[in-house]
């Protein structure tokens, strides 16, 4: 049987440490993507969400080890932004936020197998299948690093970034705040989470 693939082990755009600040090449990457706003916390669009994207992923992943491809369906990620960004830094204001929630695809689910994989998983009703879209993001150059703790203590990591270490690297920020959750909130404790952090960014 062919070894399940782990992609978040084996793609460097997916490597960071805490405490550094990270310049790393993001390839295109296709995913699943659904769009919101509002405290992630308490919407029931982010719930909602959540039980739309997964079903699809799985389906995508059954069918790919039943052709032969096995591989760990990858962690959710989220994009993030707000009319103003000192919502995500100094106010936290969450009820301003806007997102995109994520999940891979490896680049050999093609279209028509993503389009089979929606199909199959609408037999079981997701809330969202229908704002459900395949997209892709070229993201380029981004600096990153690694938060481990709570979400809420991510303001001063992410201060740091935004207002010393881009501009001391003489980079400006393009595109959105991008998370990737490397750890299961409903299983892990706050101060234990693992989250990387990525800034897509550009020459000044």
């Amino acid at each position: 049987m062919a070894e399940k693939v782990d992609l978040v082990r084996t793609l460097d755009a997916y490597r960071a440490r805490r405490g550094e600040f990270r310049v790393v090449e993001v390839p295109r990457t296709r995913y699943l993507a659904i769009d919101g706003s509002g405290d992630p916390n308490t919407s029931e669009r982010y719930r909602e969400t959540l039980e739309t994207l997964y079903p699809v992923a799985y389906a995508a992943k059954f069918a790919s080890k039943a052709a032969g491809r096995d591989y760990v369906v990858p962690p959710l990620e989220g994009l993030w932004w707000a009319d103003d960004m000192a919502a995500f830094t100094s106010a936290r204001d969450k009820s301003r936020w806007h997102w995109t929630m994520l999940l891979m695809l490896p680049d050999w689910i093609d279209a028509a197998a993503a389009d089979a994989a929606i199909a199959r998983a609408g037999a079981k009703r997701p809330p969202r299948l229908g704002d459900l879209r395949v997209i892709e993001l070229s993201e380029g150059t981004c600096v990153q690093t690694l938060h481990v703790g709570s979400f809420d203590d991510e303001a001063p990591v992410l201060a740091r970034l935004h207002d010393e270490v881009i501009p001391e690297l003489g980079l400006r920020m393009t595109g959105r705040h991008h998370e990737i959750y490397l750890s299961d909130p409903r299983r892990t404790a706050p101060a234990r989470l693992r989250t990387i952090l990525r800034q897509p960014v550009a020459p000044r």
